[in-house]
């Protein structure tokens, strides 16, 4: 290539006529920033709205500036025309370069998942799931078969002994971490109010008004319906806040999601809103109750639907195009006939307006990865009602004892669904029962788990710490931290537990404090 000298042409004004080509440029520039800026606010500050800007602007501000210096050249350096086009040619590499890299390892993943979905090209350049998309499995080799698990009585409450390979920590904590969420208690002993500058839900019915004059399923209307809900579509990552909304809307709840959000996940891209924090917040900033229990079933669900009572579950679901995520479902409806319950979904929408339909046996099946988990709804002055609805649930304990039968025999009946396994390992950590728990994590590992498993559950990492396990807790922090869940802060809490036992002290503040 020759190397061209820079040369003005003395017979035009040049100093003017390049100022005048600057200041167009620039002009230019303003222009398509103003633009992007207005868009960006527009569009709910979602980066997809700038790709037409965006593209706009790499395709405009080449042309502009070659061609106008190819009309303007008698007042410019000689040859400025060519040196832009050549010089535009390595930036568009180098921008094209420096995204992609930009794209994969910083760009928040809100903001990935928005230009998949334009450009989905983009897919191929975000990191591979890990390890093929699973938990890694645990190189411990537990004294406790899977046939023991499967024998284990439900109601024991002997503690079994540690095994050899592990050790109980040896050190006193030095450092109190904010202590794990747990399931409230039914029968509170004084009435939650509302904080005053929160809005209250107001009644809408009293027990007597309700579809609630049944007993069993024998005379449970064949199908109900609850009326009253407001339906929204979820914000990223906001499955959480938008169906404890979507109940709270029957009630008479007239905040949007982003009220609930604020409280409940202030990072926007947290990723988990656990059953446990939906229930804090219906209770400390609302008018209304709420409860969590595991150990859930179809027969349930319909009974509280039949008695006016909003139930939302936990659940699993796989987008188009994507894979394994947890999910939240709120539940406003079911038909024995067409044999469906009709939910809320916050990503999917409501069908003709009464729900989408949800097969009986799909719903369980898929409820089955969060141990058919559920969040009910209630006026303090029908809890009389739920109780009665809810028999051994009410108590934690009796539905974690529940949660473990089912398990066992969803897991004798398919010893290769690592889910059955899984809530076996829930179902005995719950009951303090950790040495056995940790086993029947490790039989659920062994079975292929989703690696977004532990974005959502937390068990494994409770039962290996209280077994002194505490490298394989670690091993389940890194891989949470490796796959996108560093915005989870239940991974930094138990990292911190473990640092804390290890007496690295400074470790584990840092630990907490991100948490």
């Amino acid at each position: 290539m020759n190397n061209y000298p820079v040369e003005y042409d003395n017979s035009a004004s040049g100093p003017p006529r390049l100022l005048l080509w600057l200041a167009l440029m620039f002009l230019l520039i303003i222009v398509l920033a103003a633009v992007a800026v207005i868009v960006f606010i527009t569009n709910d500050r979602r980066i997809s709205g700038l790709i037409p800007v965006v593209g706009l602007g790499l395709l405009v501000l080449p042309l502009a500036s070659v061609f106008s210096a190819l009309f303007m050249r008698k007042g410019l350096p000689k040859r400025l025309w060519l040196w832009l086009a050549i010089l535009w040619a390595i930036f568009m590499v180098l921008v094209s370069f420096g995204f992609t890299l930009f794209y994969r390892d910083s760009l928040d993943p809100r903001y990935q998942n928005e230009l998949v979905t334009y450009v989905p090209f983009m897919r191929q350049f975000m990191r591979p799931t890990p390890q093929g998309g699973v938990v890694p499995t645990s190189a411990v080799t537990s004294a406790i078969s899977p046939a023991d698990l499967l024998a284990i009585p439900v109601a024991s409450s002997a503690t079994p002994e540690p095994a050899e390979e592990t050790e109980a920590p040896t050190e006193q904590p030095t450092v109190q971490p904010t202590d794990a969420p747990t399931e409230a208690a039914l029968a509170p002993t004084a009435t939650l109010e509302a904080p005053v500058s929160a809005p209250t839900a107001a009644p809408i019915s009293d027990a007597s008004t309700v579809n609630a004059a049944f007993s069993s399923s024998s005379n449970r209307p064949a199908s109900a319906f609850m009326y009253g809900f407001r339906w929204e579509r979820q914000g990223w990552n906001n499955c959480g806040p938008t169906n404890i909304t979507m109940a709270l809307s029957h009630f008479g709840w007239q905040e949007d999601q982003n009220y609930a959000a604020q409280f409940l996940k202030p990072e926007t891209e947290d990723k988990n809103v656990s059953p446990g924090e939906l229930v804090n917040f219906v209770n400390t900033h609302t008018g209304v109750r709420a409860i969590t229990r595991i150990g859930g079933d179809i027969e349930l669900l319909k009974n509280l639907i039949a008695a006016n009572f909003p139930v939302i579950i936990e659940t699993t679901f796989t987008p188009e195009g994507s894979d394994w995520i947890g999910h939240y479902q709120t539940i406003v409806g079911y038909d024995d006939n067409a044999g469906s319950f009709y939910v809320y979904d916050s990503w999917l929408g409501i069908g003709d307006g009464n729900g989408i339909a949800e097969p009986y046996e799909q719903l369980d099946r898929d409820w089955q990865a969060f141990n058919r988990t559920f969040v009910v709804l209630y006026e303090q002055s029908r809890e009389g009602v739920l109780v009665g609805l809810l028999g051994d649930l009410a108590d934690v304990n009796l539905a974690a004892e529940r949660a473990l039968t089912v398990g066992q025999q969803e897991a004798s009946q398919d010893p290769t669904n690592p889910f059955a396994w899984f809530n076996i390992g829930t179902a005995l950590t719950r009951l303090g029962r950790y040495e056995q728990a940790a086993s029947a994590y490790d039989e659920a590992t062994r079975r292929m788990l989703p690696f977004r498993m532990l974005w959502y559950q937390f068990g494994p990492f409770e039962a290996y710490f209280n077994v002194g396990r505490y490298d394989d807790v670690m091993g389940l922090v890194q891989n949470n931290l490796t796959n996108g869940a560093q915005y989870v802060e239940e991974t930094y809490y138990w990292q911190g537990r473990v640092y804390e036992a290890r007496g690295q002290n400074n470790e584990a503040i840092a630990a907490y404090t991100r948490a």
